[in-house]
């Protein structure tokens, strides 16, 4: 599984709707269960800047952050 941050106009059936004093965020139906206790921040530094993920589903992921396996 990968995380992936797009830009969406209006919410999909199935959405978990998730406000936050940042904005709000919808993730897909089908990647709830994945998810659950899972962590989203913003993070920069001297030289990256993005997203970070904290998911205590997760039993491996890739060196990146962005891939993970349940």
């Amino acid at each position: 599984m990968a995380y992936s941050v797009d830009y969406v106009s209006e919410e999909e059936n199935f959405d978990e709707k998730i406000q936050t004093p940042g904005g709000v965020f919808y993730v897909d139906g089908g990647s709830v269960l994945y998810l659950i206790g899972s962590t989203m921040d913003w993070q920069e530094d001297d030289f990256t800047a993005g997203f970070i993920f904290e998911n205590p589903n997760a039993k491996g992921a890739c060196g990146c952050g962005e891939s993970f396996t349940v």
